[in-house]
């Protein structure tokens, strides 16, 4: 099984992709989690230079979430999958086509499809969807990295794009109330994804 978790900053989405890793680990389950971008030693640099570094335009920043992505697919999720493994993974495909395909315009398809050829066709079998308001969820983030600091207007278009991308893949894209307690979040997680396997 792979899964990815997608939301705002400040959604709630790294504490539930942790539960969730944790909550197979406890079924004896052989687990591994990531993140994105990251997860890699290229990617970590990636990271760095995409939430630390210098302004960019906008398809060199989709470009390098894309380059790290590649890098995280070939050498940690795919080996893990191909092993039986299952995979938790914090942000994927989707945070591009939110960010930067629709919030910063550059469009689905196009966005889409650079990242099929960088992630070799692996999209996830399911992805969370943490829904929480943006207010709300940059009250929870600190707003320390280059893309948080965008401010409110930002964030909002972030917001709307997912909550289109979930219109527009709705097989694979499961929305969740990201205001609730965790545990009751992380106990619907699981139910849900038990349903769909």
């Amino acid at each position: 099984m792979f899964v990815t978790f997608e939301g705002v900053d400040g959604s709630g989405k790294t504490t539930q992709a942790e539960r969730l890793a944790d909550s197979l680990r406890a079924e004896s389950r052989e687990v591994v989690s990531t993140r994105e971008p990251g997860g890699t030693p290229l990617g970590e640099e990636v990271r760095r230079l995409l939430l630390e570094g210098v302004e960019m335009s906008p398809w060199a920043e989709a470009a390098l979430f894309a380059a790290a992505r590649a890098e995280l697919v070939d050498r940690v999720i795919a080996p893990a999958l191909e092993a039986g493994w299952d995979v938790v993974c914090d942000r994927y495909v989707d945070s591009s086509l939110a960010y930067q395909g629709i919030a910063r315009g550059l469009g689905v398809g196009p966005v889409l499809e650079l990242n099929l050829h960088a992630i070799q066709g692996r999209m996830p079998d399911r992805t969370v969807l943490v829904l929480v308001d943006p207010e709300v969820a940059a009250r929870r983030s600190k707003q320390t990295d280059r893309i948080e600091r965008e401010g409110s207007d930002f964030q909002r278009k972030v917001d709307e794009a997912y909550r289109a991308l979930a219109t527009m893949f709705p097989d694979r894209i499961t929305t969740v109330d990201g205001n609730r307690p965790p545990d009751q979040i992380a106990d619907e997680i699981l139910g849900r994804l038990r349903a769909h396997s």
